[in-house]
């Protein structure tokens, strides 16, 4: 660090007298026009001068940070393509600092990671709004039909620069560009998802391959993820073509579902694995860490990433577009994976981000090979969780067979990791491992778990769900509002796909209102338990949701699968007429592979024909 510390100072300017570090070890950013035009010099010369200072205070005004002089790193980020990013605000290894921005606005320009926590304690970002100059994804508005030959018309707005090249459209930023893409349609009026949105998004971008010759004969010795950024292009070409009519208006030939009303707003963020780049916090292997009085207004990524971290405050955090976007930031809201101790959310607003509001999970790491009697060779599961490290020593590592069960079959302490690549480690345990260990097991780590409380938030108008909860730890979801395109709550164990690990335990829903949510289209619980594995093994024990009200325009409240002892008591569930119903033979609740499944005191209102459907395996379950 300090001969990192030693080559940067060398390449920023002495700082002017505009900055200063005060007798209480602050650092204080007057607001000047020679640092407001670019404050990224100034900052990151005050933070790698100043090791000592305990706080950066910035003068009320607006800052722009552009990456031409931000330090470069390379960041493996989970959940986030892995790349060199600039930043201004490298808070590394720190006991106790606070960024303050005392309503300052900070703009930043092209792939910026505006603040890069890492191996630090006790710090705090306040009181301040960020926000990116140019967007990293593209909106324009459906302005025209052709039925008869299928196509659509769309504005691109005038801030969403273009370029077509060879019938495909590239739009075109501050150091940065992305395709066509992911895509989905907002409502103009609501300024949320559109309803419905699965019948005419994502736009149809690829088709199967014409011509192939010889492919089937490239073979791999060991398992390949085909969800990688080389490996999903075999077997696929461009289907989606596009031509300009007119100045800022484009054409979109050969998509296969229904065209896109007219009047909604299409936003597009380019290739999956690809446009995830630019988070606008993120905390790795920190302790104590909070946000208080923050907005987010975008980010080409999540809002928020935390990993390998403990005890995180997320308090009165805002993420919402600003101006005329639709769009906030264009992943996650937040996201927490391999943490511990506890997190609290409270007094947040997290709206119109392009994915979850909270998603919350462990990690599992595939085995490979056993090396010897107490080590492992274990691979990366997905491409973004590449340089994820599963612990530390002295944590407590569960040995998973998922087919048998969601619990591990045996615990082992964790001594080291030595890390041959980004996705090949070697894991050394204290204890012997038992015999019988398999390739394709998983490992999971049984200490990184928080506890978790969600309180008081709004969560609104975004793609995909509200809340996702994979922890055995206590975890309490109270008065909070969600409207959410797709499941409000889901506690998942995602296993085969995202490698997202945690059997949830010990869940309590209580005073929430939950109103017209999955409204994207989705026939699925407002509140939904589910595995990716294909089994009856219980995954999820001690669910209760408790006086909640569920206001709901479609039939499904609640979706069980393999869970043991829940309680859904003192709920309301009311009608709305927002949209039409979308479902209407689904029952209100689907339970299966479940057992002590307990309803009482509930009063139902709602549209559903049927209120129970359960497998044929399960006890009988009346609803009360």
């Amino acid at each position: 660090m300090k001969k990192l510390i030693i080559v940067c100072s060398l390449l920023i300017p002495l700082i002017i007298s505009a900055v200063a570090v005060s007798k209480d070890d602050t650092i204080k950013i007057k607001h000047t026009k020679e640092i407001a035009d670019d404050a990224t010099p100034y900052v990151l010369n005050q933070l790698l001068e100043n090791k000592a200072a305990k706080e950066i205070v910035f003068e009320k005004g607006v800052y722009h940070f552009y990456p031409d002089k931000g330090l470069n790193q390379f960041v493996y980020l989970s959940n986030h393509r892995d790349v060199f990013v600039r930043t201004a605000f490298p808070i590394i290894n720190y006991d106790g600092f606070t960024i303050d921005g005392q309503g300052s606005t900070f703009i930043f320009h092209g792939t910026m990671l505006p603040f890069h926590v890492m191996e630090s304690q006790n710090v705090e970002i306040k009181n301040v709004t960020v926000d990116w100059a140019m967007a990293f994804h593209s909106e324009g508005e459906v302005v025209k039909h052709d039925e008869k030959n299928h196509t659509f018309d769309v504005k691109f707005f005038d801030e969403y620069p273009y370029e077509l090249r060879n019938g495909e459209i590239n739009f075109i930023k501050e150091y940065y560009e992305h395709d066509l893409g992911q895509t989905i349609i907002y409502d103009k009026e609501r300024k949320a998802i559109s309803y419905n949105c699965i019948a005419s998004t994502p736009i149809s971008t690829v088709q199967k391959t014409k011509v192939r010759h010889n492919t089937d004969k490239v073979k791999y010795k060991y398992k390949v993820d085909k969800a990688d950024l080389t490996l999903r292009k075999n077997g696929v070409e461009n289907r989606i073509r596009m031509e300009e009519v007119e100045p800022g208006v484009v054409r979109f030939f050969n998509h296969k579902k229904e065209l896109p009303p007219i009047g909604s707003i299409l936003t597009t963020k380019g290739q999956q694995g690809l446009n995830r780049v630019a988070p606008a916090v993120s905390v790795k292997a920190s302790k104590d860490f909070k946000i208080d009085n923050v907005v987010i207004h975008h980010a080409g990524g999540m809002g928020v990433i935390v990993e390998n971290s403990e005890n995180l405050t997320l308090n009165k955090l805002k993420i919402t577009p600003s101006g005329d976007r639709v769009v906030s930031t264009t992943a996650d809201a937040t996201h927490f994976v391999g943490c511990r101790g506890k997190i609290e959310i409270t007094n947040c607003y997290l709206e119109n981000q392009l994915d979850d509001a909270i998603n919350i999970h462990g990690a599992y790491q595939e085995v490979v090979e056993q090396l010897s009697d107490n080590q492992l060779g274990i691979r990366m599961g997905h491409h973004q969780q590449e340089g994820y490290h599963i612990g530390r020593a002295g944590d407590k590592i569960g040995l998973v067979r998922l087919d048998d069960s969601f619990t591990p079959y045996k615990e082992v302490t964790l001594e080291n990791i030595k890390v041959i690549n980004q996705r090949y480690q070697i894991l050394t345990f204290k204890e012997k491992l038992p015999k019988g260990i398999v390739a394709g097991d998983y490992i999971e780590n049984l200490t990184a778990y928080p506890e978790v409380l969600i309180e008081k938030n709004t969560f609104r108008g975004n793609r995909a769900r509200g809340v996702l909860l994979s922890t055995p730890k206590k975890t309490v979801v109270r008065d909070n509002y969600f409207h959410t395109q797709m499941e409000a709550i889901l506690v998942p164990v995602e296993s085969s796909k995202w490698y997202e690990s945690g059997s949830q335990a010990n869940l309590y829903i209580e005073g929430n209102t939950f109103e017209d949510c999955n409204h994207g289209g989705a026939d699925r619980g407002c509140i939904r338990l589910h595995t990716d594995e294909n089994n009856e093994n219980i995954a999820f024990k001690n669910i209760n949701i408790k006086g909640n009200t569920f206001k709901m325009f479609d039939n499904t409240v609640l979706e069980v699968s393999n869970t043991d002892g829940l309680v859904f008591e003192g709920n309301t569930i009311l009608p709305t007429n927002t949209f039409p119903r979308l479902h209407k033979d689904s029952p209100a609740f689907i339970l299966k592979s479940s057992k002590n499944i307990t309803f009482k005191n509930n009063d139902f209102k709602g549209k559903a024909p049927k209120l129970m459907e359960t497998d044929k395996k399960m006890s009988e379950v009346t609803f009360q």
